[in-house]
């Protein structure tokens, strides 16, 4: 009876343990890398997790209409490798990002380069792109 027990406990924490690696995508599932689209505005929001951070831009287009766009970066490992820390960006920060739209059609893009406007400092993502999962 401990036998089967164990084993049931061992199956269930081997299903808990694989659900965030269920979260993670490759990028071409989600961004299409043949439609770049590069967008400024004041960061809103910003989401330091794993598997991916986020952040998000409030955008004003031509017609005075804002969009919050969800701009996914890198791992937070793969983002400080490339130079980032928590407090590289904040919100209220104005930035320019260089993205990869989503397929989806919605306002998300893999972001490439982020570029903060009252430095000048570019940062690169740790994009997903071009990488396998």
């Amino acid at each position: 009876m401990n036998t089967k027990l164990a084993a049931v406990v061992a199956v269930a924490g081997l299903l808990v343990a694989a659900r965030p690696v269920a979260a993670h995508h490759a990028f071409a599932a989600e961004f299409d890398a043949d439609k770049p689209v590069k967008l400024t505005g004041a960061v809103t929001k910003i989401e330091w997790t794993n598997p991916h951070a986020w952040f998000y831009v409030d955008v004003t287009d031509e017609t005075g209409k804002v969009t919050n766009w969800g701009l996914e970066l890198g791992s937070p490992n793969g983002l400080m490798r490339a130079g980032w820390t928590r407090n590289s960006m904040k919100i209220g920060d104005v930035v320019t990002v260089e993205a990869s739209r989503a397929k989806s059609g919605t306002p998300n893009a893999n972001a490439r380069v982020v570029t903060l406007k009252n430095t000048g400092q570019r940062l690169f993502a740790a994009s997903s792109q071009g990488q396998q999962p």
